[in-house]
């Protein structure tokens, strides 16, 4: 047996498995990296959370990445340059990362990549007939595993198109592996570049549990604040947004868009929700000359508005049930206070209470997924519409 194929085989035998996750979402902040120890598998999963943090993406780095991100006519000589690129800088900042925390990589067992995505393309994005549900990300895991030296499983997202899905979001298998529990009806409610939410009911039972993207989380206002407010990348604690006022015909305007009512479960991106979105919507509404801070703030509150109406989607009003937050919009303290009030039945928490930092929730439920790879069976979701029942990721080797 070779040696590559040795170590594979050792790590499958292993009780337990010492597992780094890697996730870079569309806010381009930076690659999160969480160590994880994880026992077990399936619906018996284990997980320790050992180290985390993020390592953040240079100025240079964001402006090259954005060069190619979200845009349909783009330098493929960059997207291939590009690939390899970020490939080779996440090995790096892996590498740098165990440094930093004493451990050396012949102790980790597996990396999960997941990439960092340019372009999300779902058919009801595109509307190309004949054309599939597509998804890129780039950072190849042959260059991770063979700078790394560590096994690394990644693509997650090629499996899920094959098999029907549309690549996104893929949270409902490591939220219903991890964070269901009998008894208690949970809404997982990540709020990232993109908002996406995993209904998981008390009953457990998997005809129940979905996940879908709702709409945009920080993506427009991120957008918005670098291109009106030198020097700052996002509006720290919603602080500009809480000083201006919401502007209702710009926030109907916003509400108008089909995506909104779509049913469930859906995808989308800052393809879609983006600055020539908010542009259209404030044409449509003339309310192009109102203040940044009032449109900031509308953008806040059209944010919240399609969270709430979408965890309401979700419900019933005999059912008690609790948020549990992640991702970085949980820093915005006015988003955050929208949800609350405008939610007051429900109870809100960070995923800190199950064990899990709500800033490594993503990068976590990667590691989840590669040990599903490693140790698991497909998880058996029956024949549902945008929920395979799959394992996800390829496998790469390091010699």
């Amino acid at each position: 047996m070779s040696k590559n194929w040795n170590t594979f085989f050792n790590i499958l035998q292993k009780e337990e498995r010492v597992i780094i996750g890697l996730m870079s979402g569309t806010s381009l902040d930076g690659l999160d990296i969480a160590l994880c120890r994880i026992k077990g598998h399936g619906l018996n999963t284990e997980l320790k959370l050992m180290k985390f943090h993020t390592v953040p993406y240079d100025d240079e780095l964001k402006t090259e990445i954005q060069a190619i991100f979200s845009k349909t006519m783009v330098d493929l000589q960059m997207i291939a340059l590009m690939n390899e690129r970020i490939a080779l800088l996440h090995a790096e900042m892996v590498l740098g990362s165990l440094q930093e925390w004493g451990i050396k990589p012949s102790e980790i067992d597996v990396i999960a990549s997941h990439g960092q995505t340019i372009y999300h393309a779902p058919k009801s994005l595109h509307g190309l007939q004949g054309y599939p549900n597509a998804t890129l990300q780039i950072g190849d895991g042959d260059h991770i595993a063979f700078k790394t030296g560590i096994i690394t499983i990644a693509d997650f997202r090629q499996k899920h198109i094959a098999a029907g899905g549309e690549g996104a979001p893929l949270a409902v298998y490591g939220d219903y592996l991890y964070f269901s529990k009998p008894g208690e009806t949970r809404i997982m409610l990540n709020i990232g570049g993109i908002a996406n939410i995993t209904y998981l009911p008390g009953d457990s039972s998997v005809e129940g549990i979905f996940s879908t993207d709702v709409g945009p989380g920080n993506t427009i206002m991120d957008h918005f604040v670098q291109a009106n407010f030198e020097g700052m990348t996002y509006d720290v604690d919603g602080l500009i947004a809480a000083s201006g006022h919401v502007n209702s015909d710009l926030l109907t305007s916003l509400l108008k868009h089909k995506f909104i009512d779509l049913p469930f479960p859906k995808t989308t991106g800052p393809e879609l929700f983006n600055l020539n979105f908010l542009a259209s919507a404030q044409l449509n509404s003339n309310t192009q000359y109102i203040t940044r801070e009032d449109v900031l703030a509308t953008l806040n509150k059209f944010t919240a508005t399609v969270i709430v109406n979408s965890i309401k989607r979700c419900i019933t009003n005999d059912e008690a049930v609790t948020v549990y937050f992640s991702g970085g919009g949980i820093h915005n303290k006015l988003l955050v206070s929208c949800l609350k009030a405008d939610l007051p039945e429900l109870r809100f928490a960070t995923t800190d209470e199950l064990g899990i930092l709500p800033d490594a929730k993503e990068a976590v439920l990667f590691a989840i997924l590669a040990n599903e790879t490693l140790a698991g069976d497909s998880l058996d979701f029956g024949q549902r519409s945008g929920l395979p029942s799959i394992c996800m990721g390829k496998v790469c080797l390091p010699f």
